[in-house]
């Protein structure tokens, strides 16, 4: 029997080894640690999941406490206004806490207010924003936040305020968070008609 004869006999009764180990292998590698990767993450994600809401949940209601100290607890009331992401009535009639954010240059740009039960700003905390740090970032301060203490809830204006130099779409943006939710404010309170937001993102 030659060499050859041979080959192809050993062939035939073992198949072709190098199909498996150069094609079909690998690919079940990959799908098997696919498969494990996947598995690992979803079992990660159902973990942390319940951690991260309860982070979030402490931090918005430490923003709802920071804005109403007074208050022992706040219930959430509906709300279908544009941008508004938590409206809040504080217990024993101490007032209402709302949250909004609007577009600005990069980011989404929140803010939270404090209403009292007769309609006046009480307070007012801008949010951690992405805007551009050392300008857009600014709305975030007090030396900008705290111009709307203690001005009725009523629609404002750009030239009814103090905007941040440099930075006019940010400051547009965190006028018109204020405006949705003094706009949440009056028609939970006392039913007045939804105001028209400030334009957002321009310029």
């Amino acid at each position: 029997m030659t060499e050859a004869n041979g080959s192809t006999r050993a062939q035939e009764r073992g198949g072709n080894p190098g199909l498996w180990q150069s094609a079909v292998k690998p690919v079940v590698v990959i799908v098997v640690i696919c498969a494990i990767v996947g598995f690992l993450l979803g079992a990660v994600d159902d973990l942390t999941l319940p951690t991260i809401t309860a982070n979030r949940e402490a931090k918005a209601w430490a923003t709802y406490s920071a804005l109403i100290p007074e208050a022992d607890d706040f219930t959430e009331l509906p709300c279908d206004t544009p941008g508004v992401t938590a409206l809040m009535e504080a217990d024993d009639n101490r007032g209402f806490a709302v949250t909004a954010q609007s577009k600005g240059y990069s980011s989404q740009v929140p803010m939270a207010l404090a209403f009292d039960a007769e309609g006046t700003i009480t307070n007012v905390i801008g949010m951690d924003n992405g805007e551009t740090p050392g300008l857009g970032t600014k709305v975030a301060l007090p030396s900008f936040t705290d111009q709307f203490v203690g001005r009725a809830a009523e629609p404002m204006a750009l030239d009814d305020i103090d905007a941040i130099t440099g930075a006019t779409i940010s400051s547009k943006a965190a006028l018109a968070a204020v405006n949705e939710a003094i706009e949440a404010y009056r028609a939970t309170a006392d039913g007045t008609p939804s105001a028209t937001s400030t334009e957002k993102g321009a310029a």
